[in-house]
């Protein structure tokens, strides 16, 4: 039975997305199970795995269809030895191999040599080492024949069960710190099979007792599961003995365990038994009753305390708000103070600010590179200090203001790199910085930039005797300097290079790399590696910071292989690490968008204004056109939006060029009245 043509169109256009396309393969797996031809579902399936073969839920599947539906050993057990080659992390995978070769009888040492190789596979989870030695002792109890007192495989049995207690303690809980089986499974089963199949209630007795050592005495089911088979397989004086330890020592559910003793002494109990029973029942459940209330009490304390708290802290924040607000009042007195005192400085400061940012001894602000735009604004004023600066500082500052002005030289910026992001607070920056960026070669100069008022502005110009020496300090990039990441970057002037951008990190699909977000701001890079280096090799861990070098919750992992990224994705994907859910996926950063040129933002036949004429945000209303209104002409562009389109007869420089006038002209056209 074929498929119809729509659908056929429509399985096609959905396997026309990029690769590995794991929803449009599903979606037609779907489609082809409904119709259940054999060949065309384990075609598809083929097809799939072809490009998701580190997918286990897919292997599953295709191995689930294959053990139900077709049932042919040969390809049975080969999409299984496919399916632990390619995912040998999924305990899953090897539990259905293990089944998959008893159903078809494979022999008992090739099962055996399969489930050491299972042993080996390096599962991630101790949870997954119990479920695969589950399976194997399932398949070793249905090997034996319980009907003969003793046998090769009984013995076989009892030194599994023995060794897989030996490898939980020793191996999973030496790796893990935790056995993987908090419960004792394992050790229950063990004493069911003895107690029911062998007829052997000492060595259930002794197996139960080694489990309530292990701290599940005090839980309810525990007892009561022991209850039970000495009710079965055992004998009154047994089960009363049980129930009497239960009342002393369960504290989840000692109500239940108490109705339980009660009930089998009303039945089968003497009035002394009865008498016994009563009073323990009783002492126990008032003592019980007792630590209750203690514990509402202290719980009760807890959640005032914390009422307090929460309300200590809002009258805290009630009076940071005031004194902000204070703050904020006389930090504009004093910029107004500030403002009236540098009119005293001369002609030196009546310059205009495009100038004076201009005339420092720095490139122009197009060449300071994006980091230094956020760092002193859009206008190039440095960011105001936390407090107001000491009268040492000013002291500091005072030879720097009469520094001469140093204009840089564009011709050595390839032995020339930006430094940025320092601190204001840095003292005598050229002298700290000099010892850190010797290491990469001779320098010639660090030349740090300070404001006409002699405030350091948190960025300087490191220039090299060779420019392989300021290659290799662009390595330095990100390195924390006064508690703060220092960026290196090459010096470019952006007015010849618009295009330049200086961005490190990769921007495209990495498969072998993960993006980690939610993560603990306590959480530190030695901390994350720990949780990480247990799902593969890790060769590269990067916390994301801001300027101030605190931590923003994210992390970018990178692995030696795509695999190991893989097989990280889904088991560290919701992992709480510190009370914080985390999420994991494949590092794929959206695309960086380039900023829009000031052509694309004119009309179509408008002539194009360069940026720098009207400043960094355009020309504002308040910047008026100072020609006379007769002698201004239309754009072209308004007149094709507002009027007939002009005739192409006018070249383009004849219509940007004003006409030549003189004085007089231009007295005789003030004077037209």
């Amino acid at each position: 039975m074929c498929p119809s043509p729509i659908a056929s169109s429509s399985l096609s256009r959905e396997l026309e997305a990029e690769a590995p396309r794991l929803a449009e393969y599903q979606a037609y797996i779907d489609f082809e199970m409904k119709i259940g031809d054999p060949a065309r579902i384990q075609l598809i399936f083929e097809r799939a795995l072809v490009e998701n073969c580190l997918v286990p839920d897919l292997w599953i599947r295709y191995s689930q269809y294959l053990d139900r539906q077709l049932k042919v050993k040969d390809l049975v057990l080969s999409v299984h030895n496919r399916a632990v080659r390619n995912c040998p992390w999924t305990v899953a995978l090897w539990s259905r191999y293990l089944l998959a070769m008893e159903r078809h009888g494979v022999d008992h040492q090739v099962i055996s040599v399969t489930f050491e190789k299972a042993l080996n596979a390096g599962f991630i989870q101790a949870t997954d080492y119990v479920e695969i030695w589950q399976a194997h002792l399932d398949y070793l109890r249905r090997r034996v024949d319980f009907k003969q007192d003793s046998s090769k495989e009984l013995e076989e049995l009892r030194s599994a069960f023995a060794r897989a207690l030996e490898y939980l303690k020793q191996e999973v809980e030496e790796r893990f710190n935790e056995s993987g089986d908090p419960s004792c499974m394992i050790m229950q089963n063990w004493a069911r099979i003895e107690a029911r199949l062998c007829n052997n209630m000492q060595k259930a007795r002794e197996l139960w007792d080694s489990i309530m050592t292990k701290g599940n005495a005090k839980y309810a089911n525990m007892w009561l599961e022991y209850y039970n088979l000495e009710r079965a397989h055992g004998d009154t004086q047994h089960c009363r003995k049980a129930l009497h330890r239960a009342v002393q020592c369960t504290s989840d559910y000692p109500e239940h365990v108490c109705e339980v003793l009660l009930t089998m002494e009303r039945t089968e109990g003497t009035l002394e038994d009865w008498d016994i029973a009563v009073q323990k029942t009783e002492t126990r459940l008032a003592r019980v009753n007792e630590q209750r209330v203690k514990a509402a009490e202290k719980e009760a304390a807890l959640i005032q305390q914390e009422e307090e708290k929460a309300e200590h802290r809002k009258r805290a924040r009630a009076e940071k708000k005031v004194l902000k607000k204070k703050k904020k009042t006389r930090g504009a007195e004093k910029r107004k103070a500030d403002e009236d005192d540098e009119k005293e400085w001369g002609d030196d400061e009546e310059e205009q600010p495009s100038k004076r940012r201009r005339i420092e001894n720095s490139i122009p602000p197009a060449a300071e590179g994006p980091d230094l735009e956020a760092e002193t604004g859009l206008f190039g004023k440095s960011a105001p200090a936390d407090g107001a600066p000491s009268s040492k500082q000013e002291k500091a500052a005072a030879p720097k203001r009469d520094m001469p002005k140093v204009p840089h030289d564009s011709s050595k910026d390839n032995i020339t790199v930006f430094v940025s992001n320092l601190p204001y607070s840095m003292e005598e920056p050229d002298v700290k910085l000099r010892p850190l960026f010797e290491a990469c070669g001779e320098v010639a100069e660090v030349r740090p930039i300070f404001s006409n008022r002699g405030h350091f502005r948190g960025y300087c110009y490191v220039e090299f005797k060779e420019e392989r020496s300021a290659l290799q300090a662009l390595q330095l990039d990100r390195k924390d300097v006064g508690g703060r990441p220092m960026f290196v970057s090459p010096c470019v002037d952006k007015s010849k290079n618009p295009d330049f951008k200086v961005f490190r990190y990769s921007t495209v699909l990495e498969k072998h790399k993960l993006f980690i977000s939610g993560l603990p701001f306590s959480c530190t890079k030695e901390e994350l590696e720990e949780i990480c280096k247990a799902h593969g090799t890790v060769k590269d861990i990067r916390l994301v910071t801001n300027r101030a070098g605190k931590p923003k919750g994210l992390a970018y992992v990178e692995y030696d292989s795509e695999s190991q990224a893989s097989q990280a994705v889904m088991k560290m994907d919701g992992m709480t690490i510190k009370e914080n859910v985390i999420k994991v996926a494949i590092s794929n950063p959206p695309q960086r968008k380039a900023p829009e040129k000031p052509e694309a933002r004119k009309g179509p036949g408008a002539p194009a204004v360069p940026r720098q004429i009207y400043g960094a945000r355009g020309k504002g209303r308040t910047q008026l056109s100072l020609l006379p209104r007769a002698l201004q002409r239309p754009s072209p562009a308004a007149q094709a939006e507002n009027g007939p389109a002009p005739k192409p007869a006018v070249t383009a420089s004849a219509a940007t060029e004003a006409p030549k006038m003189s004085n007089a002209d231009f007295a005789k056209l003030l004077l037209r009245k």
